[in-house]
């Protein structure tokens, strides 16, 4: 047993040492003066998580996180659920008001930087910290819910929801999140506050359609592509809220108790391809002169299409071919532990491992926007004294500006490589610790984790790729 660990930890750091120096003799712009060589952070990732992997075939012969218990620390009353609630509903109507009546410039409107900053990378950040809190806050949840109160209130009685598809699952919330990263990184029209504002408009409106139909909980939990999401992230955080009562548990915990089914993982591959292609959307490859953008470009050009539609066209091909690459990573690992141990239906082993990709899609969410979100966060301070960009100054801070200098290029490239080896570390203990669970052997159970690991080391010479040739 010492002896194949041994093995497999000698080709896993050669496979993590050698394609991220790859990537790395690109050169990292504007980092040529990191206090550590570069090469050192290729040997550390690849380091931690061959530990991670010997120490856990060791050292946690039994599993822990599949049934970690809770402990409730206090009650929530109710009038806090409805002033989240109607905070959220005023945040989201104001963010309108100012797409539409607000300058068009995408710099001094409120609307784009909410939208793609606080929103997009603020609240996942959050999330890990204090749990699902866009349940709390989600505006057509709370708009939902007030219109059943009301209902109640005048004696109607609305029509019983219908059974939400076992079929659908989390296929809804997959497409959202692959249409979300379209509009961010493709359309041209992106950055126009009012354009925004009628996108918002339009999705909040699918949304309480899909309620209307199927129920707050299960259209928001499975179909809302922000709201599952979100939720997904909030099963890494040490808090969970319940029933208006908040519980504390050990991090990771709830991750084991999704319940994966029907685009559960289609989900999780479109949060992390998107996220992965964003950055390698940045790379010489995909955008340089001879790259595959304009490739594709002058394919749909050549069918008659203008140039800026084909672009467009081309990021939404790239998009579904990276989430494809994610998936196809995720699904050798799956085929690698099915070759363990034969007779296994390799779907359920989708839907029993799934949840191990939850910490790697917020390690590259964190890795890819941790910049955004350092610099551009900081442009909240002046837009929201001056949030229509008409020269208002309600809080005296419109005259402020980003100091870059919060934190150095180093600074950040150290957060980047932290959060994709701890990301990979977690989804490495997770995938341990369900193995535990599916093989009927702790020395099965540590084989089945060979290739698992080869899919963590694959996840982060990707990742460490995309950080250092964006670059």
């Amino acid at each position: 047993m010492r002896r194949r660990l041994a093995a497999i930890a000698v080709a896993v750091v050669a496979l993590a040492v050698l394609a991220p120096d790859a990537a790395l003799a690109h050169g990292i712009s504007g980092r040529e003066d990191l206090p550590i060589p570069r090469w050192l952070f290729s040997w550390a990732a690849a380091v931690v998580l061959v530990v991670s992997f010997v120490a856990l075939a060791t050292l946690w012969p039994r599993p822990r996180l599949e049934h970690a218990p809770e402990r409730r620390v206090l009650r929530v009353p109710a009038a806090l659920e409805v002033v989240c609630g109607a905070l959220g509903v005023a945040a989201f109507a104001f963010v309108v008001y100012a797409g539409f009546a607000g300058t068009q410039s995408a710099t001094a409107n409120l609307a784009p930087t909410v939208v793609f900053v606080v929103f997009w990378v603020g609240i996942p950040f959050v999330t890990l910290l204090l749990g699902d809190v866009f349940a709390a806050f989600s505006p057509w949840r709370a708009t939902a819910r007030a219109a059943g109160w009301l209902a109640a209130r005048v004696g109607a009685r609305p029509p019983a929801p219908l059974a939400y598809p076992e079929r659908l699952g989390h296929w809804p919330a997959a497409v959202g999140i692959l249409a979300f990263a379209w509009v961010e990184l493709g359309y041209v029209n992106r950055d126009d506050p009012s354009t925004l504002a009628v996108l918002a408009l339009l999705y909040a409106a699918a949304q309480l359609v899909g309620i209307s139909l199927y129920g707050v909980d299960a259209w928001t939990q499975r179909a809302d592509a922000f709201g599952a999401a979100f939720g997904l992230y909030a099963r890494l955080a040490p808090l969970h809220w319940r029933e208006r009562a908040l519980f504390v548990r050990a991090p990771l915990s709830g991750a084991p108790r999704l319940l994966a089914g029907a685009g559960t993982a289609a989900l999780l591959a479109a949060l992390l391809g998107t996220t992965s292609f964003d950055g390698f959307s940045n790379t010489e490859l995909w955008s340089g002169g001879n790259g595959l953008a304009v490739w594709l470009q002058q394919r749909f050009v050549d069918l008659g299409l203008s140039a800026e539609a084909g672009l467009e066209l081309a990021v939404a091909v790239g998009l579904v071919a990276m989430v494809a690459f994610v998936w196809a990573i995720f699904r050798l690992g799956i085929e690698g532990m099915r070759s363990v141990a034969g007779g296994l239906d390799p779907e359920q082993l989708v839907h029993r491992f799934v949840h191990t990709l939850i910490p790697i899609a917020f390690a590259y969410l964190a890795a890819h926007y941790f910049s955004l979100l350092a610099y551009n966060g900081q442009a909240m301070v002046y837009l929201v004294s001056d949030p229509l960009g008409n020269g208002s100054d309600f809080f005296g801070t419109a005259s402020r500006s980003i100091d870059y200098s919060v934190i150095s290029s180093n600074g950040i490239w150290y957060v980047q490589v932290a959060a994709l080896v701890a990301g990979h570390a977690c989804g490495l203990t997770l995938a341990h610790d369900r193995a535990l669970v599916v093989f009927p052997r702790a020395r099965q159970a540590a084989r089945s984790q060979y290739w698992m690991l080869a899919v963590m080391v694959g996840f982060t010479c990707l990742g460490l790729w995309l950080l250092s040739a964006a670059a």
